[in-house]
């Protein structure tokens, strides 16, 4: 595994990642809406990495109306939402603009159409309930699953081998503490 501390961009995958894999699909009226179920503590994981040098990415095969409003939410600016399952070029795009090689990458994926890029990142890392594939590929394994707190599992195995999870801990609080 590289050094954790070489590491300068965490990219995952959305559905069946930061999701538990749900899709709700329904209608109002004559809108089309697509619900999908994030969980809490992945957000807060992944705000605990601001502030450590590590960009943020997702990079999802299905592009999704609920995908970007959650990424804005979180105020991630680098969203890659492909339409034919071709993660590479999209990713490769943006370590282009970044200027961050595939060595510095972490990835956390948990089927198919990830394997392609697990294969060229650094430090591969998959769900507890990914394929046999994606998990014959990871470095690391989650215990939790897909939509159920992998994420938060995934940053703080980072920041810890980094050193730097207290620091990231007290800088999230103090941000909270902080008066207006």
């Amino acid at each position: 595994m590289p050094d954790a501390r070489t590491l300068r961009l965490f990219a995952l995958d959305v559905d069946g990642v930061l999701t538990d894999n749900g899709l709700y699909l329904g209608s109002v009226g004559d809108q089309r809406v697509e619900l999908k179920r994030f969980d809490i503590q992945d957000g807060l994981g992944l705000a605990l990495l601001r502030g450590t040098g590590i960009e943020l990415a997702l990079v999802s095969a299905r592009p999704s109306e609920a995908t970007t409003l959650r990424a804005a939410e979180l105020r991630l600016s680098h969203v890659l939402q492909v339409t034919d399952d071709r993660k590479i070029p999209a990713l490769q795009g943006l370590l282009d603009e970044l200027g961050i090689d595939w060595a510095e990458v972490a990835f956390l994926g948990d089927d198919l159409a990830d394997i392609p890029v697990l294969k060229k990142v650094g430090l591969p890392m998959a769900v507890e309930n990914a394929i046999p594939e994606v998990k014959a590929l990871a470095r690391y394994v989650t215990r939790a699953p897909g939509g159920h707190g992998a994420v938060r599992e995934a940053v703080e195995h980072l920041l810890r081998e980094r050193g730097e999870y207290a620091a990231a801990v007290s800088r999230y609080l103090a941000d909270r503490e902080a008066m207006p």
